[in-house]
């Protein structure tokens, strides 16, 4: 299912029209880190701008110019190639001589610190977004949809981009669920990505089901919800009870990552998850072939936007929003053009 095809909150609004990303400064990314650097300790962080490169190849640059191995370096989250994007990167304060001398184009290190600890996947707050939509059509249709996601919050799909150029990520990554050999041994980081891309693939089904159902805000008994402010998870015993703390956004149903330490669900939704596995032809113990790759866990079906903005410019719209870490800000853009 691409994303073209997967439902949306504001189906029943017209697209907006427009152009998206013709340039990299089109779109913007900056972390929000978790924390900052204390100014002391065995590992720099240098604050990059990057444009028209991807994490990865940063990273083996970075390896390169200082002299050490890629898995000294750490990174807060994966950025994208097409875009202006600032973010954290931490490398050995060994290296803290060569910093100086690194040079890449399109690559920018704009201040550097010590701290204590190497930078670990998941070490950020979210990401901050500013959007531009060229040639914009219809911006009532625009603001009508992004303030229904602001009201209701932007359902939580995994974007394209973690489903691989050629889409095929999520089925090699079911394959070695499966405990089968791929056409090609994958290295640490392709298993990694490929399995994360099969238990994605899985979740947006799950999202996909309950926005058909009309069910993304309402709490059903045997779901697990997730609480706002804590990440706190518990199974709902009493919907008339935690439906008013859906509505309120304390709370919100959390979908599947499967695996052998995901809070299981109940009920009707227990049931529901396990025929999306057995669609797939797996099992929940299967997961387990992945070791701590796959241990399984809880996402929630929809995410706030933060600090939300929605501002035209001639026949252009900026769009600005914060996103909690591992959402997509691509998924903000399907619900407003609706790939018209």
């Amino acid at each position: 299912m691409t994303d073209s095809e997967l439902p949306r909150l504001t189906a029943d609004v017209p697209g907006c029209g427009g152009g998206f990303k013709l340039v990299p400064e089109d779109f913007e990314v900056e972390e929000v880190p978790a924390y900052l650097p204390s100014g002391e300790g065995e590992h720099l962080y240098l604050w990059l701008e990057k444009r028209g490169r991807d994490t990865r190849e940063v990273v083996r640059a970075l390896a390169s110019a200082l002299g050490v191995s890629e898995d000294d370096i750490g990174v807060a989250g994966m950025k994208d190639r097409q875009a202006v994007t600032r973010q954290l990167i931490s490398v050995p304060a060994r290296a803290e001589p060569k910093v100086a001398d690194f040079a890449l184009d399109g690559v920018s290190v704009l201040w550097t610190k010590r701290h204590g600890n190497k930078l670990r996947t998941g070490h950020l707050r979210g990401n901050r977004f500013r959007l531009r939509l060229r040639g914009v059509r219809d911006v009532g249709a625009a603001r009508e949809s992004f303030s229904r996601l602001v009201e209701r919050g932007l359902p939580n799909y995994f974007g394209e981009q973690r489903f691989g150029r050629a889409g095929d990520n999520a089925d090699l990554g079911r394959l070695l669920v499966l405990g089968q050999r791929l056409p090609k041994r994958p290295d640490r980081f392709q298993r990694k990505l490929y399995l994360s891309a099969f238990q994605s693939r899985l979740f947006n089904r799950a999202l996909a089901e309950r926005l058909r159902a009309g069910t993304l805000a309402t709490a059903l008994r045997g779901d697990v919800l997730r609480k706002e402010e804590t990440g706190g998870i518990f199974v709902c015993e009493a919907p008339e009870v935690d439906g008013p703390r859906v509505a309120a956004f304390e709370v919100s149903p959390a979908g599947p990552l499967f695996g052998p330490k995901m809070t299981a669900a109940a009920g009707e939704v227990a049931e529901a998850e396990a025929r999306l596995l057995a669609g797939e032809g797996v099992t929940l113990d299967d997961f387990k072939r992945g070791g701590g790759e796959t241990e399984g866990g809880r996402r929630p079906y929809r995410v706030r936007l933060g600090s939300p903005e929605l501002t035209p410019e001639g026949e252009d719209v900026w769009l600005t929003f914060e996103l909690p870490r591992g959402s997509y800000a691509t998924e903000v853009l399907h619900e407003l053009l609706k790939d018209g």
